[in-house]
Order: structure tokens, then sequence, then C-alpha cells
């Protein structure tokens, strides 16, 4: 059994103690493993890597640190309530290592790298440190602090994007699953650490993308979401496999070829980047019914002039010609959306065009922020921090008011219609309602009825709604859907 704990942005949740049972007979040497997970669902990606790199090291896995010989917490450096978290939780196992000296804590991915010394030396909260590039040194690494040292290594590389590792299914449910297409980033948001922390950016063989939907399809996963921080600018140029010709893959294109893997395996992607959105895309989406009419677009904010403070490289005009691209090409997609609120030198006019673009958008949900500061990022550099924190509180409040009632807005357009869904369990309230997505991303729950069960796609009436979640009845015969 895996169990990994994870605080998810996507999901704008924290979600405790999920395990997978592993059926593959391995090998195993007695020695137990526990992982934590904090951040986005990269992140989430990359514990599931390490976890089989570990495993096949014979580890086996516990969902209680105590039991543990080995704990990593895979951290994040987007916010700064993420670090504190992570904090905090190394002061818990801390107070562990102290009652049991042999045990050994890591810190992985983002803040590897940039708190690498803190951690080490300074305040000696940890015996390894391993950047998200280093992942496959972690064998090594291990034995060296079991000889007595601590170890580090936080390199970034321009090739690494393991695609060669097949990774160990950490959500456990066999329904979905994510696929990392590419490895960092290369756009320079001036209030962003992934650049540095994880490097510049890179896109995986597109083949032994195909070959792991393909293997997800044949396991019985009915949908993958591909991963980037930008997917938009995945680019791969090689050899055909069966040609001796050069090839060029663009997202478009990469998404098209998994998408006819089959058509009963449903396809998201995230993150989209609006410089680089494509009508090409927008026009793969429209054509294949399991490509999900779903595109998290982030616009961070709503003012040309603090966009080009973020370096964002795009306009207010340029995000909105985006926003009628997809409502022509896909009149139904839903759109989710990064705001950032009291970013440096930000005004109350600048303020109010943020809530303006909202109310030309009409996002179906958002995940929203004020801003905060990260070390060694441009704006740290270059600009003050000078919004006071009330004001930010304020206006965060403010766009979070506005989208609430717009997610409501969107979901009551369900309402009295049916819904495809693709069920996924349990309701978390409730284990006598299922739940499932829409092709929106919109979270459907309804009463458990004969015949449907997890990792089926259901017909859902859809009754009423929250401004979360939508609640309805299942529809035994197939109907017209929306």
């Amino acid at each position: 059994m895996i169990d990994l704990q994870v605080t998810d942005k996507t999901h704008d949740e924290e979600r405790q103690g999920e395990a997978l049972i592993i059926d593959a007979p391995r090998v195993r040497n007695g020695r137990k493993l526990y992982i934590e997970s904090y951040g986005c669902q990269m992140n989430f990606a990359d514990s599931e890597i390490v976890a089989s790199i570990l495993l096949d090291q014979g580890f086996e896995t516990t969902g209680d640190y105590k039991e543990a010989d080995v704990v990593f917490i895979n951290t994040c450096s987007i916010r700064e309530n993420a670090e504190q978290r992570v904090r905090n939780r190394l002061s818990q196992f801390g107070a562990e290592k102290r009652r049991n000296p042999k045990l050994i804590v890591g810190v992985l991915g983002c803040m590897a790298e940039r708190l690498k010394s803190k951690f080490l030396e300074e305040e000696k909260l940890v015996d390894v440190v391993v950047g998200p590039d280093a992942y496959r040194e972690l064998p090594q690494l291990l034995n060296e602090v079991e000889s007595g040292h601590k170890a580090i290594n936080v390199l970034l590389s321009r090739e690494e994007t393991y695609a060669d590792i097949s990774p160990v299914r950490l959500n456990g449910n066999g329904i979905t699953a994510f696929i990392s297409i590419m490895r960092g980033c290369d756009n320079m948001c001036s209030f962003c650490v992934v650049p540095f922390t994880r490097g510049r950016e890179r896109s995986r063989d597109p083949h032994s993308i195909l070959a792991e939907a393909q293997d997800l399809f044949d396991r019985g996963y009915k949908e993958v979401t591909l991963l980037g921080q930008n997917v938009d600018s995945y680019k791969w140029k090689g050899k055909d496999a069966d040609e001796d010709a050069g090839i060029e893959v663009n997202f478009a294109q990469l998404l098209e070829k998994v998408a006819l893997v089959s058509p009963d395996l449903r396809v998201r992607f995230s993150t989209s980047h609006p410089k680089d959105i494509t009508d090409e895309v927008l026009y793969a989406i429209a054509r294949h019914d399991n490509i999900c009419n779903y595109i998290h677009l982030p616009v961070q904010s709503g003012s040309s002039r603090v966009l080009e403070l973020m370096n964002r490289t795009y306009t207010r005009e340029w995000y909105i010609n985006r926003i009628d691209a997809i409502r022509s090409i896909i009149p139904d997609c839903a759109i989710s959306s990064d705001i950032i609120a009291g970013f440096c030198t930000e005004t109350e006019e600048e303020h109010r065009e943020t809530l303006s673009i909202m109310d030309y958008v009409q996002y179906d949900f958002a995940f929203t922020f004020s801003y905060s500061e990260r070390p060694g990022t441009l704006a740290a550099r270059k600009f003050a921090d000078d919004i006071p924190e009330e004001v930010k509180k304020r206006r965060l409040s403010e766009i979070l008011l506005k989208q609430q009632e717009t997610s409501l807005y969107r979901l009551q357009q369900f309402v009295g219609k049916t819904v495809r869904i693709l069920v996924e369990g349990s309701s978390k309230k409730s284990d006598q309602d299922l739940c499932g997505r829409n092709d929106q991303n919109a979270m459907v729950v309804f009463p458990a009825a004969e015949g449907i069960e997890a990792g089926q796609y259901a017909y859902v009436h859809i009754d009423r709604c929250t401004s979360a979640t939508l609640l309805g009845t299942a529809v035994v015969e197939e109907p017209q859907i929306v």
C-alpha cells in the first residue's frame, strides 16, 4: 500500500491519506517509505515517479510516518503559506527523528533547490535534499545518509523528463491519472519561482507519452490529464519510430494523438498560457468528443500595465481575443483561471479592471490569491511589495465574492439538463452517493443506483446545484446530453 498526503492547488483543498495497493510482485527489503506532497499537479506526478524509483529498490510503504524508515516531503514554493505548512510538518518529523535517530527525513521538489542550505546546515531539519531533476539519484543519496553523511543533489537538467519511468499511481482510484508531457518553464513571470526551481523547459518524447496513455487505458483507466507548466509550448523534434525522416510534434498534434488512443479515454490538460494557446488546439478539442471542453487559462490580472510588470507577455486585449476564440470554436467550453490580488503598485482602478475581466469571461471557477513576494523572483528584485496587507485582503475578498456568484451562475445553467459524467467513486460526504465530473470539469453528486459503478460513464439529470457542485439523479437510458 502506498499512502500520499496531498495539498492540491488544482482541487483547492487538502486531501489526506490516499492509498493504492500495488499488485505487481516485488522483492522487499523491509524498509518503509512515507511520502507527503504539497502544491500543484506536477508535484503529485513527481511523487509518483519517486515512489516508482524506490519501490524498485525494495521499499514497502506505510501511511504512518512513525513507522517509516524514510520520510519524504515533496514541497512547493509558489505560495508563502505552502512553505509555512512544510516547515510545520518538518518540525513534527523532527520530533519523531529525536525519538528514532535512524529515521531519514528528506525534502524533495521546489523548496529543495531554494532552501537547501537552510534545511541542511542552518536549521538542520533534514538529512537529504533532492531537486526535481535528481530523483534518479535517490538510492545513492540514501546510501550516503546511511553512511553518516548529509546528502544533496539539486542540479537542474536540460534533458531529464523521466520518460522511461512508469509512475506508481498514488491516487489509487484506477480511473484517472496524470501524464507529464514536459518539465520546467521558459516563461519568466516576475512573481514566479518555477523557472528557478524546475529549470528550463523540455518536452517529452511523444512516443513515450502515447505508450503511457495506451498502457493506462489497457489497465482500465478512463481519463488522463496531460501536465506541463505551459502545455501549449510543448514541442518535440525527432525521428519517427518507423521512418528516418525528422518530425515535429506540437501540443495540438499531441493532444489529438492521445485522443485517438480510444474514444473511451477522456483527455484533459493543464496548464495553458494565454500567449501560446492556438486556434489549432481549440479546433482539436472541438473535433474530438473525448477531449474535455474545459480550459484552465490563467489571467492573473485584468490590467495590461500590471500584466507587463508581471512579464506575462500579453495584454488584456490579447487575453480577451483568446477568450472570444474559445467561445466561438468551443461554445460550451468551461474556462477557469488564476488571479492574483494586490500585485506590486496595483491601483484601485486596475483592481476594478480585474473584476471587469471576470465579468467578461464568466469563469466557471478560479484559484485566487493575494500576492506574496517570493525570494529570488524578478518581482522581488525589481519591485517593492507596496500594497498593504489589509488592501490585498479586501481586494481578494471582492474577487472571491464575484467568483462565487459567477460559479453559481455557471452551474445553474446545467439545472434541468442531463450531463454525462465519469463516475470516480463515492461522495466524500456520504457513501450512499456517487460522484464524478462532467465534460466541463464540474463535480456532480447523485444517489448511488444499481448498475452504476466507479469507472463507468453515467448520465445524470441535474436537479439543483450549490456554488461548487451539481446535484442530480442517475438516468438509466442514454438521453440527449449537454
